[in-house]
């Protein structure tokens, strides 16, 4: 067991469960409390999708868990934090296990999965288009080399670039990566749904990739953007250096931490001129509250614990 680190595993799988999703949220939600698992599960129709944090057996339960539902071909991809990255747990039930406005008609039916191992080959094929098939507030802080941004705000404004930017490329070969391979899943059966002939994805995503590759062969440049209190990983997924603005939610670089619009808690570079002067006071009176809660080493509700601090909240709570 590692007892300085939470572990965090991320998974999914498309599978047809028609409403069983329904009884399912429940029997999760009762295993995830009982091991004292923190993070966000969601059910449709079409599987489940989701990231947990926890103790490495906690984990492991979950895990044998899901595989007692009958889910057996679920992508599973772990990472490591000395904090756990999660304030709460939440089980949702959505209409699409990741939103893509119910446009794929068989998600089952996806391009081609590249592993790891192989990634490289394609990044460095000149032949290969290379699309990040994640949105601008992720890809500014790190992507693979020689890929093409498409800019959008969210995963549904993808349907818009493949129509678009990608109509006249059926007949090419276009290769797709995201962070944890569902996003590409989805937009690659898309593809294929509208007589897209050869389209790859990265196995896994980025996440996977950098679970197998090292440091020193990675084409990844700079690091990449996670869905939790971590913010982002390095290339070998250990903490990142970017932190969120509690004034905008933006991602701030430790330069912008440097700028004199920075002040903690309240704004940033990317917000400083865009908020009111009572939702930075506001944000000021949270702030302080904070710090003291932290002066007098006292936990508070959106404390960032290790799992020492942990394991006294839980037997207080």
């Amino acid at each position: 067991m590692n007892e300085d680190n939470f572990k965090i595993v991320s998974f999914y799988e498309f599978k047809n469960i028609k409403s069983q999703y329904l009884k399912y949220k429940n029997s999760i939600k009762e295993i995830c409390s009982q091991n004292n698992l923190r993070g966000t599960v969601i059910l449709s129709q079409e599987g489940i999708n989701g990231t947990l944090s926890g103790f490495d057996e906690s984990i492991d339960n979950f895990l044998t868990f899901l595989k007692n539902l009958q889910f057996n071909n679920t992508e599973i991809k772990f990472s490591y934090s000395k904090t756990i990255p999660f304030y709460k747990l939440k089980i949702k039930i959505k209409k699409e296990i990741v939103p893509f406005n119910n446009e794929v008609e068989n998600p089952n039916q996806t391009g081609k999965f590249i592993d790891s191992k192989n990634w490289n080959k394609i990044i460095e094929d000149p032949s290969i288009t290379v699309i990040d098939v994640r949105n601008e507030y992720e890809t500014k802080i790190g992507k693979f080399k020689n890929s093409t941004d498409p800019k959008t705000d969210n995963f549904t404004d993808f349907i818009k670039y493949i129509k678009t930017d990608l109509n006249d490329k059926k007949n090419e070969t276009i290769a797709m990566y995201c962070t944890g391979g569902i996003r590409c899943e989805k937009a690659s059966a898309y593809m294929i749904q509208n007589g897209f002939k050869n389209v790859l994805q990265l196995k896994g995503g980025i996440l996977k990739y950098f679970e197998e590759t090292t440091p020193e062969s990675s084409l990844w440049e700079d690091e990449c953007y996670v869905f939790d209190n971590r913010v982002s990983v390095k290339k070998d997924l250990t903490q990142g250096t970017y932190e969120l603005c509690n004034g905008c939610k933006e991602t701030i670089s430790q330069s912008d931490k440097k700028s004199k619009k920075y002040e903690e808690g309240v704004s940033c570079p990317n917000c400083y001129n865009k908020r009111s002067k009572q939702q930075k006071e506001n944000s000021r009176e949270r702030q302080k509250q904070i710090d003291l809660f932290k002066k007098n080493n006292q936990s508070y509700p959106f404390d960032k614990l290790n799992p020492s601090q942990y394991k006294n909240f839980i037997k207080d709570n």
